[in-house]
């Protein structure tokens, strides 16, 4: 990791392309990322209700499971969001992030392939709605984006103004 000491070492010595970005780099995708778990968990915290109606919408798991994970999801991606945001069991938390997403692109793809007309229930309360709002597509690609940034900060999650380096966790 460059020092501020890097700056006025002579110019063969410093670190170069992405030695020198990659901490800023993962910087930005765990703030992002963090973002994006905390929108998600902040959208449905409220309204568990209507995240267990979002999750059985699906119609991918037994009515007792579909009640354990629409209570849980929420506060699952808020706990993330704030490791990620603090830096914490960075690698760790990207990863149970990517695994989300990966489970996420799944179950709206099966829900497109059997012609399920479902919002995602991703930053909303979700659950059923008409043919023409689905926007599987989108969605799919959107979580893809997510699991591409989250493996980029899985392999290199050293990142500024996080917990991890200041407590010497990677």
């Amino acid at each position: 990791m460059p020092t501020l000491t890097d700056v006025h070492a002579p110019p063969e010595t410093r670190p170069r392309g992405w030695t020198r970005h990659q901490p800023w780099v993962s910087t930005a995708l765990r703030v992002g990322l963090a973002a994006v778990a905390l929108a998600a968990g902040a959208s449905k915290i409220g309204d568990l209700p209507a995240s267990v109606r979002s999750v059985r919408a699906y119609e991918l798991m037994p009515e007792t499971l579909a009640v354990v994970v629409g209570n849980a999801l929420p506060m699952v991606e808020i706990l993330l969001g704030l490791l990620l945001l603090l830096g914490l069991f960075t690698r760790f938390s990207v990863i149970v992030f990517g695994a989300l997403m990966v489970v996420f692109t799944i179950g709206i793809a099966s829900a497109w392939a059997r012609g399920l007309a479902i919002d995602c229930g991703c930053f909303s309360p979700g659950g059923p709605t008409e043919p023409d709002q689905t926007a599987y597509p989108q969605e799919i690609a959107r979580d893809i984006a997510f699991l591409a940034g989250a493996a980029v900060l899985a392999r290199w999650p050293r990142s500024r103004f996080s917990l991890d380096h200041r407590l010497d966790l990677h």
